[in-house]
């Protein structure tokens, strides 16, 4: 992960009943590429038969020269990683395909199982052949299981694995979208010329010019085929929500909705919270560009303090080979952003920033603002401090590599060079979003997690299994075009 932010989880998109649907799909994964940028796929069902590509890097980079042509049909998923579980690698890329004797199954999973680890050992010690190390195929091994109804199958192996899942899953003959019991994950349905579509986010209805329905609901199991779209709850029993807040913090695109909320109003809301909470003498407010933007403006219509870009963007920086530590002094952080010194010379800044994980890129900003002259600057957060280490799906490190979880503020003051350091209450961000705490996630604030685990047996576990899938992948690192898990 990077010092400055966590990373992205992952993306998932799904047409059913468009003869363009692998295009959709492309366009789709585009518009959620922020959710993951390690790899892309698409699978499509023409005639009962998938068709796969997956690759490494960027939607465009995997679906370059004539590679959707071949993507025939009018269903299709799609999915773009961020691996929580599993290496960086070719095969644990999803959409992940199975052929079993129910036919054809694909799935892309956004989120973590808590319980993994146990199911694949059960999975294995059964007879169970795993190809990747990633969990979303252990919910493949439950569903290809003999059962006389698919529908319950499906509803069974989801009774079975614990944690945050939000799934698009594809047989030779539906679509379904399904959400946990909690609904850790979003996931919405549209429509577009009578075809269905489900996103992980509503800015790629936006983008396909596809008309939003609905949200899929927590606990819901929706099936889209022939006749129509079915609704399953596989959970009977009343489960309390808990949507990862951090969505509306960070990681969702600020154009999107959830929960019939703006994500990018419900950001300039935090802003205004923070500056009511922590307001000080200052002559500019100043975002980190882009996820400080939204809530930097709410600061500055709520303090009366003028609002500048003074950091600009690169938006074209890539992955680096060449790391020159020492020709330029920090080097990964003046390649994304560049500040334009006169807007802050002379002047006490604010400088806003939706989250500190570890600090070091943070105290970078800072000392750029001072080198170019600021007299003071003032860091405001977002969100409250990150105490606790996430298990649902975000690259939060362990809580002894969080800065806000073993240091005062005024140590954080210290280490960042800044003359305040303060950050939004729980309180205020839940204000923000208007919606009642109970609602939500927010484990990594308040160590309050909704679905139990053990990291300790899970990760002793995933690490005997991960080694021993890494062995093998190193004899077939060669073979890495091989398209399908099968």
């Amino acid at each position: 992960m990077s010092d400055s932010h966590p990373k992205h989880y992952c993306g998932v998109f799904g047409v059913y009943g468009h003869p363009n649907a692998a295009e959709l799909t492309y366009y789709g994964l585009y518009a959620l590429q922020h959710r993951g940028q390690e790899s892309a796929g698409v699978v499509t069902c023409a005639d009962g038969q998938f068709k796969v590509h997956k690759g490494m890097g960027l939607v465009p980079q995997v679906f370059k020269g004539k590679a959707l042509e071949s993507l025939r049909g009018d269903m299709a998923i799609g999915h773009t990683r961020y691996s929580t579980t599993g290496s960086s690698h070719l095969r644990n890329s999803q959409p992940l395909t199975v052929d079993c004797y129910k036919g054809q199954i694909a799935i892309a999973h956004n989120g973590n199982l808590t319980n993994a680890a146990q199911l694949r050992e059960e999975l294995e010690l059964d007879g169970s052949i795993f190809q990747t190390t990633v969990d979303s195929e252990i919910i493949l091994h439950l569903m290809a299981r003999p059962s006389d109804n698919g529908e319950n199958n499906l509803v069974q192996s989801l009774q079975r694995i614990e944690g945050a899942y939000s799934l698009v899953i594809m047989t030779e003959n539906e679509l379904i979208g399904v959400r946990d019991p909690h609904g850790f994950r979003p996931l919405s349905i549209a429509k577009l010329d009578g075809a269905y579509v489900l996103s992980s986010e509503t800015c790629a209805f936006d983008l396909i010019q596809a008309e939003f329905v609905r949200d899929v609901e927590p606990g819901e199991i929706v099936i889209i085929n022939k006749d129509g779209i079915k609704s399953i709850n596989a959970f009977p029993m009343q489960e309390r929500r808990a949507f990862c807040i951090f969505e509306y913090v960070y990681f969702a695109r600020p154009d999107s909705r959830i929960s019939n909320r703006s994500v990018y109003q419900v950001r300039v809301n935090m802003g205004r919270e923070l500056a009511k909470e922590t307001a000080v003498d200052a002559d500019l407010v100043v975002p980190v560009p882009d996820s400080g933007n939204s809530a930097s403006l709410g600061y500055s219509l709520e303090s009366g303090i003028p609002y500048e870009m003074a950091f600009v963007r690169n938006h074209y920086v890539g992955r680096s080979f060449l790391q020159p530590s020492q020709l330029i002094r920090d080097f990964n952080v003046r390649v994304k952003l560049n500040l334009i010194n006169e807007l802050v010379e002379g002047k006490r800044v604010v400088i806003i920033d939706d989250s500190i994980v570890r600090g070091t890129t943070s105290k970078a900003r800072v000392n750029n603002l001072k080198e170019a002259g600021a007299t003071e600057v003032h860091v405001r957060v977002s969100c409250p401090p990150h105490m606790n280490p996430c298990f649902y799906g975000i690259d939060f490190p362990d809580r002894k590599k969080l800065m806000a979880a073993n240091h005062t503020i005024e140590e954080i003051q210290e280490y960042l060079n800044a003359d305040s350091v303060a950050y939004l209450s729980e309180e205020g961000m839940v204000r923000a979003t208007g919606l009642a705490k109970e609602n939500f996630c927010m484990a990594c604030y308040d160590g309050n997690y909704p679905v139990p685990f053990d990291p300790t047996v899970d990760k002793h576990i995933m690490e005997q299994r991960r080694a021993r899938v890494e062995s093998i992948g190193e004899a077939l690192a060669k073979d890495e075009l091989q398209p399908r898990l099968l």
